[in-house]
């Protein structure tokens, strides 16, 4: 049986939970090791029972807790070559918690096997991560990203669940306030994936054999839950597929109360 909850997801921090009868792993950990904990013991889950933490990219929504927590119950950190080397060169890895590279071949922590993909975003190497628990279920997590290439799709087929990006509405992005450089940057291959672009691809993973969807990293300015919702629903339903019979999806927007998936 697999464990999984986004336990925050927006810019202003992320952090996922994933774990089997084994153990658990967190990937990224944005918010402040305090915030971190008392998540994990809402869930019912010990901090010291995390098996090892997985870097997506140095942002700092991904990494602001990250040393506090590695160093306070020694956790090991997973991170791509280029992600390590930006985490050095911001001084987040100071010796006090083990922190290695995670290449295409992948690591096993608790049972659970856990491989990088690479994915089009504006750090040093950002990727992200596909997990395989013992019972052969299989968890992805595609947020920060300007396109889904074809080879995070090839990464990410076939899995039981996705959590995928829907970012932003692009009309509510091209409209509002932010300023013309961020606007292009948001929208460039190496920025976030609009709601267009993920309901596109959840209706390609569902044909793939993918029935849960979990639609993550919203901006607060240029997205409302309800539209990342209707986007990817009205996709799936373009190809004939009906809510709670051939797919579920769900949507974490920033405040909502981590929710635990099971399966």
């Amino acid at each position: 049986m697999a464990r999984f909850c986004p336990m925050f997801s927006s810019s202003r921090g992320n952090c996922t939970y994933i774990g089997s009868a084994r153990g658990g792993i967190l990937i990224d950990i944005g918010v402040s090791a305090k915030r971190t904990c008392c998540a994990l013991y809402d869930l019912g889950i010990d901090a010291d029972s995390i098996g090892a933490i997985f870097i997506t990219h140095e942002h700092s929504d991904h990494i602001s807790g990250l040393r506090v927590f590695a160093q306070k119950h020694g956790i090991r950190v997973y991170a791509s070559a280029g992600t390590l080397s930006a985490l050095d060169a911001m001084g987040v890895l100071n010796g006090s918690f083990s922190a290695e590279a995670v290449d295409e071949n992948g690591v096993e922590v608790d049972e659970m096997f856990i491989r990088p993909f690479r994915t089009s975003h504006d750090a040093r190497e950002s990727v992200g991560y596909t997990v395989t628990t013992a019972d052969n279920r299989r968890v992805s997590v595609a947020t920060d990203t300007g396109v889904i290439t074809d080879g995070m799709l090839a990464a990410i087929n076939g899995s039981d669940l996705v959590m995928i990006e829907s970012n932003h509405d692009i009309g509510m992005l091209q409209n509002g306030s932010y300023p013309y450089i961020l606007k292009r940057r948001i929208l460039s291959d190496r920025g976030h994936l609009s709601n267009d672009c993920c309901a596109d691809t959840a209706a390609k993973l569902l044909n793939g054999g993918t029935a849960r969807f979990v639609l993550a990293h919203l901006s607060q300015e240029n997205n409302m839950p309800v539209l990342a919702y209707q986007a990817t629903a009205a996709s799936l339903g373009g190809i004939g597929a009906q809510a709670g019979e051939d797919y579920l999806l769900d949507v974490v927007a920033q405040g909502d109360a981590p929710k635990m998936i099971t399966f």
